[in-house]
């Protein structure tokens, strides 16, 4: 019986080594196994103080993240796209100059606790920040259960059915929104059918929000979806003040409604 144990566990632990990682830099892909990132010489074990995922103090065993972008310039734009679908869009500058935030890759050597919703960890590697008030990170540039790491343009440029109308000044409301849109919206919602992410609807087809939530309702979503409608499977988070400030909020508000007057099919 303790021989069936010690092969049952040395099975999970192998499965748990089995991973990879795809890294795309924009100058060929490159694919790191669990045990190559497990044997880097910058292997370092963390003390991440409340993670966003798991909402305590963990360790991990981790890489620096930057040290495995060479090449990749500031002012590139790096997606992670996670087993779910989930992409998240990160400025390069972010990772690579945080100004005191810091980006490591949690590697899962071992059984992490589960997350729920059927997923088992945030394995097998998952983008942790240390400082992140510092460079004011975000919670949904905290990925999980990543697959690929790639070097794309920004949003902006790959979707142009999500950019607003040409001519408006940069700091307007509108503007300001898209951006916002791009921090904490663009990784599970597409727009105009444009967008990468595979988690949630739509937010313009066929309906924007602002078009069937009465005035204020979409403050009461944001902040806390299970406010507005009760349903235990929801998957959307609430986003506090921290995360997105009420001047953000009311952005975010301006480029829905200035977008439900520009849809399109892609």
């Amino acid at each position: 019986m303790r021989l069936l144990l010690a092969l049952f566990l040395a099975g999970c632990a192998g499965l748990a080594q089995a991973a990879s990682l795809s890294i795309d830099t924009g100058h060929g892909t490159a694919t790191l196994s669990t045990q190559q990132l497990l044997t880097r010489p910058d292997l370092r074990t963390i003390d991440v103080p409340t993670d966003v995922s798991y909402q305590k103090a963990m360790r991990y065993k981790a890489v620096p993240l930057k040290a495995l972008l060479a090449g990749v310039p500031a002012d590139a734009h790096l997606q992670f796209t996670a087993l779910d679908g989930f992409a998240a869009e990160i400025p390069a500058a972010l990772v690579l100059d945080g100004h005191g935030a810091e980006a490591w890759l949690a590697v899962e050597d071992a059984a992490w606790p589960a997350l729920g919703d059927g997923k088992p960890s945030a394995g097998p590697f998952y983008l942790v920040w240390l400082h992140p008030e510092a460079g004011k990170v975000g919670p949904e540039q905290w990925p999980y259960q990543i697959a690929s790491i790639r070097v794309l343009a920004d949003p902006a440029l790959r979707f142009p059915l999500m950019r607003p109308a040409p001519g408006l000044a940069k700091d307007s409301p509108v503007m300001r929104g898209f951006e916002v849109f791009q921090k904490n919206c663009i990784t599970c919602h597409t727009l105009n059918g444009q967008g990468d992410a595979k988690l949630g609807p739509d937010l313009n087809i066929p309906h924007s929000p602002t078009e069937y939530l009465r005035e204020g309702m979409l403050r009461v979503l944001v902040r806390n979806p299970q406010d507005l409608r009760h349903w235990p499977q929801a998957k959307m988070p609430g986003f506090s003040a921290q995360v997105i400030s009420d001047a953000d909020l009311a952005n975010l508000e301006a480029y829905l409604k200035h977008m439900a007057g520009r849809k399109a099919t892609p």
